[in-house]
């Protein structure tokens, strides 16, 4: 490809000119993240790839300083005069960009995931996400579980129902038939790869014949045929923190799908059901109370409901629609365990639609005392 055909890095990154390197390695994880191929459909994976490949060079040049550099000054012809395609890539740390995602991990984890499941390494970043043995933790799944605001609160605990994939107890996840034995692929000799070159990658493809796997089945496993898994429905007993809310996600080790390097995770995604008395606001509860006209003026005592059960809750006199009052440590308990939120009840002061006759003599006497 030219450097006149190319499109600019920035734009292909879908980032200023100025921007920081911590902006180009988030703008290119989020772009590596959408185009991983198990996030396509099928017919869209060839494209996917190609993409992939672009962002993969742009973030290759903007994330060295010295071929930045000489982008900025020259643009894409600069960089091809110094530099073969194969070069472009030497000395760019693709593993950084992935390291704050703690629970995959680097080496073993997403990032050797991303590279391998599209079939190629990339000359000078880290490589090799399977190896031969084709071995893969198996894939996260995510449930959702609906609780009350009560239950969010106080903490519970909840059965989850999660179909998943799991090792195949006749074969013991080998997809060989019990007796039989896997032998070497003929294509690949055992490495599970098979490498080309395809213009400035080099690119040690996933054997098609075996998958990665470095052997296949002579005879299949009646059970799983071949797959070495089998489909099966689990129910798990998940204990939910008090202070969860909507969107809160809390990770099972290990209860995912089974791979040939051990299972995933579960994670559960959290909705919390709305309440008819009161919307949360972070850790803090509010609520809405009328007052009858006589008790905003003269005061008193009002029952308010909690979680907890009804309180009292003092009205001064002389109180105005609309004001609130706060009942300390009578909202969420934080998830974190750094106290409780607050209740907070907004007082609306109910005026009568309708008087009886003594009520308007009295009211008038009210109003001609104010000087109405």
């Amino acid at each position: 490809m030219s450097g006149s055909t190319k499109r600019d890095y920035y734009e292909i990154l879908g980032v200023k000119k100025n921007a920081s390197l911590d902006e180009i390695k988030k703008a290119y994880r989020e772009m590596a993240l959408r185009f991983h191929p198990d996030r396509v459909p099928a017919e869209q994976k060839k494209e996917s790839e190609e993409k992939f490949k672009e962002v993969s060079e742009a973030y290759a040049v903007l994330s060295d300083a010295q071929k930045r550099a000489l982008y900025d000054q020259y643009g894409h012809s600069g960089i091809d005069q110094k530099y073969a395609y194969e070069d472009i890539f030497k000395g760019a740390d693709f593993s950084s960009v992935f390291q704050d995602l703690g629970d995959y991990g680097v080496g073993g984890g997403l990032f050797d995931e991303i590279f391998s499941d599209l079939g190629f390494n990339i000359s000078g970043a880290r490589g090799g996400g399977r190896g031969a043995a084709g071995r893969r933790r198996g894939r996260d799944l995510e449930i959702s579980a609906e609780i009350s605001l009560e239950e969010a609160a106080s903490g519970t605990e909840k059965t989850i129902t999660v179909p998943r994939y799991e090792t195949c107890s006749t074969c013991s996840g080998s997809g060989a038939k019990p007796g039989t034995k896997k032998i070497t692929c003929s294509q690949c000799k055992g490495s599970g790869r098979t490498v080309v070159s395809n213009g400035f990658f080099q690119l040690a493809q996933t054997c098609s014949r075996c998958r990665g796997e470095g052997s296949v089945i002579q005879a299949s496993c009646s059970e799983c045929r071949g797959e070495g898994r089998i489909k099966v429905t689990r129910h798990i007993k998940v204990k939910i923190p008090a202070g969860v809310d909507t969107g809160s996600h809390l990770r099972i080790r290990g209860e995912g799908e089974a791979g040939s390097a051990g299972h995933g995770d579960l994670y559960v995604i959290i909705e919390v059901r709305p309440h008819p008395v009161f919307q949360r606001h972070g850790n803090d509860l509010f609520t809405e109370i009328n007052i009858s006209l006589s008790k905003a003026v003269l005061g008193g005592q009002i029952k308010v409901a909690t979680l907890d059960g009804h309180v009292e809750m003092k009205i001064p006199a002389g109180t105005q629609s609309g004001k609130i009052f706060r009942l300390r440590d009578k909202g969420i308990p934080d998830v974190h365990a750094r106290g409780r939120g607050d209740e907070l009840v907004r007082v609306n002061v109910e005026i009568p639609a309708r008087l009886n006759s003594q009520q308007r003599r009295l009211m008038e006497e009210f109003a001609r005392m104010q000087g109405e």
